[in-house]
């Protein structure tokens, strides 16, 4: 199993985060490849001047080159709120899983059309780096719960 987390957000160093990414990274390694995908370009950093709408849609154009052949889904916070049961549900039984985090301004209406599904973790507002953090916790958590191991007890 393949497991993307695709998110805007200029690439560079992550100091504070940097040392759990690897490290939920490299425990999920028995139950799934994981990977984390920056994307941030020209395009968007011009339509963050623009407006929220144009941004959403910069966001899109950027990341519907990462929705190929893979179940997608998208974390809006508008969307129904999963626990970590619900959670490993949708990580089960798929070869690859794309997990998008949106920009400042969040997905179009036409991304989140795009994509299989689209989850909430709360109604809380989280950085998109700490949510990055939370969101690997939670796909080791839903890995192992799906797998029978003793982590998620």
């Amino acid at each position: 199993m393949k497991i993307n987390i695709i998110i805007i957000d200029k690439k560079g160093k992550d100091n504070l985060y940097s040392g759990l990414i690897q490290h939920y990274i490299k425990i999920a390694k028995p139950f799934a490849t994981v990977e984390v995908i920056e994307v941030f370009d020209k395009e968007i950093s011009k339509a963050h001047d623009i407006s929220a709408n144009v941004s959403q849609k910069a966001y899109t154009k950027a990341l519907e080159k990462y929705m190929k052949n893979a179940v997608n889904i998208a974390l809006h916070p508008a969307s129904k709120e999963v626990d970590s049961h619900d959670f490993a549900k949708l990580l089960k039984d798929s070869v690859q899983i794309n997990l998008f985090i949106g920009g400042a301004y969040g997905f179009e209406k036409d991304f989140i059309d795009k994509c299989n599904t689209s989850i909430s973790f709360g109604k809380i507002t989280l950085s998109h780096k700490l949510v990055k953090v939370v969101l690997l916790e939670q796909v080791f958590r839903g890995l192992t719960i799906n797998n029978h191991h003793p982590y998620h007890k």
